[in-house]
């Protein structure tokens, strides 16, 4: 996934929710799209890091192994130090990555 290389904020920063409603032109339905994509990369992320920590699992319980696997907690902390979810899909979105349809609504009764 290219989630690795993103440049996304680490921490959380504040923004102003105006600067961010300019291609929809609504600030909820911003926010809906932002936490839609949000959802799809965490989602993304979620199987990708479960995959790789299925490698590390046994069918033994061994206490010695659960708390002495170095390759797991390194796999575990390099998920932990990306960008959130919802700083990627921020940063797509003031890129002009992200696309989404609105349904059009229709007036006529």
């Amino acid at each position: 996934m290219a989630y690795r290389d993103s440049t996304a904020e680490k921490t959380t920063i504040t923004r102003n929710i105006n600067d961010l409603d300019h291609a929809t032109g609504n600030a909820y339905q911003t926010v809906v799209v932002l936490s839609k994509r949000a959802d799809q990369i965490n989602n993304g992320l979620k199987e990708e890091l479960s995959a790789k920590l299925e490698e590390f699992a046994s069918n033994t319980d061994n206490l010695e192994e659960i708390f002495e696997n170095r390759e797991q907690i390194e796999v575990s902390r390099f998920y932990e130090r990306l960008p959130k979810p919802a700083a990627i899909s921020i940063q797509e979105y003031e890129e002009g990555k992200l696309f989404w349809k609105s349904p059009e609504v229709n007036t006529e009764k």
